[in-house]
């Protein structure tokens, strides 16, 4: 601090007892001109300049210097961050493709399954049909020779018939049915 007091009091002292000069007028030349103590002034004043000054601005730059190396910090880690997700998202994406295809064959060996227990059950059911109208059409035969027999029986035989031999009856139902 005494340093810095010293450096302004003889910054400030130099030019005024280097200016005091007596009252004599001399030719100008380079040698008895002022210009070597103009340029030692100016040459004070911009050393007090820098000496204020460039701490300020060195301190303003390295911190605006720290200030990008933090942002390219940052936006390194956001892409290292967005790469990490773009990978993870194509692992999800691989993942998903293949659980697909997982459920695709599952889909097609589920409806084959489901296919087959339907040709079953249509099978069976086309054979308990079958079997229902057998036995519906045996109901039918057996109620058209009933009624056959019947038809006959009232219409073909009348009392002089009665003594008919056995022979005779078949070939009467015969006549009818055929």
């Amino acid at each position: 601090m005494k340093l810095n007091k010293i450096t302004l009091v003889i910054a400030f002292v130099l030019p005024v007892l280097a200016m005091a000069s007596g009252t004599e007028h001399h030719e100008v030349s380079m040698s008895n001109s002022d210009f070597f103590y103009r340029v030692l002034n100016f040459g004070i004043f911009a050393g007090l300049i820098y000496y204020l000054v460039a701490s300020p601005i060195k301190d303003f730059f390295k911190g605006r210097s720290a200030d990008i190396d933090n942002q390219i910090k940052e936006i390194e880690a956001k892409l290292q961050e967005s790469k990490n997700e773009e990978k993870l998202a194509q692992e999800n994406l691989e993942k998903a493709k293949k659980r697909a295809k997982e459920i695709i064959a599952d889909s097609h060996d589920e409806a084959k399954i489901l296919v087959d227990n339907i040709v079953k059950k249509n099978g069976e059911l086309l054979i308990s049909l079958e079997k229902h109208l057998d036995e519906k059409m045996e109901v039918e035969k057996k109620k058209v020779v009933k009624a056959t027999i019947t038809e006959l029986l009232e219409n073909s035989i009348e009392n002089s018939d009665i003594a008919i031999d056995s022979s005779k009856v078949v070939s009467l139902v015969s006549k009818k049915v055929a």
